[in-house]
């Protein structure tokens, strides 16, 4: 259980972040969700259940994450899913797209671990978020892959530098979140049903399989430097 604790999870409004808020409140946490759409966590807000608390926030404005993370005080667990994310051939990506996608998902959570981890308690953990395209080349996704290599060995090395606050690294699959949404729905149940066909475990994963992810990393007081891949065994393939 998570009782007494205050968890701060970035991009708790949706998706990964929001199955992650409510898996922590049941298990009794406090918790506190920030993202930039206001409307989007008022609505989280109204589907939760427990003493939750939320903030706008972006986490490519340091002077935001700052004042933030000054705001709300002492956490115990701080988990980063916030990341807008792009793809696209190598010489067919601008350069300025490619430098946005490093802004938003690595110095992102760069600025979120800076100032948010001289508020953790000593035996509090920090939860990144990588992706598949960092251990598995797939051809449109050089930017993204170097991205999530980068925020893996933030991540790694953090756990040596921060410690004993623990660090560990989620890399999910291929995942059934809103993150998909700009796609038509034949479009997009196409593709998970292709992907699913070639993974072993025969489906996509669900948001809630990462977020049982997450509780692992936060409550397992054993475990820091580690990447932990929920992909339904993608890397196999």
């Amino acid at each position: 259980m998570l009782t007494n604790k205050r968890i701060v999870i970035i991009g708790g409004s949706s998706g990964i972040g929001l199955e992650t808020a409510r898996l922590t409140l049941e298990k009794g946490a406090e918790v506190i969700i920030a993202s930039r759409s206001e409307k989007k966590l008022k609505e989280a807000k109204d589907s939760l259940q427990g003493e939750i608390t939320i903030f706008t926030l972006d986490v490519t404005d340091e002077i935001q994450v700052k004042t933030f993370f000054e705001k709300i005080g002492q956490i115990d667990h701080l988990v980063i899913t916030a990341a807008e994310t792009t793809s696209g051939l190598f010489l067919e990506t601008e350069v300025d797209v490619a430098r946005q996608l490093f802004n938003n998902k690595f110095w992102g959570q760069y600025l979120c671990v800076k100032y948010g981890a001289p508020h953790l308690t000593k035996d509090g953990s920090i939860t990144l978020f990588s992706g598949i395209v960092a251990y598995k080349a797939m051809v449109g996704s050089a930017v993204l892959g170097s991205v999530n290599a980068a925020v893996a060995s933030l991540g790694q090395t953090l756990a040596l530098e921060l410690a004993p606050i623990r660090v560990n690294v989620i890399s999910p699959g291929i995942i059934d979140t809103p993150s998909r949404s700009k796609m038509s729905d034949e479009a997009r149940n196409q593709f998970y049903e292709g992907m699913a066909s070639k993974l072993p475990v025969e489906k996509v994963g669900k948001a809630k399989d990462v977020a049982s992810g997450v509780y692992y990393l936060i409550k397992n007081h054993f475990v820091t430097g580690t990447v932990l891949h929920i992909d339904g065994g993608h890397m196999l393939i």
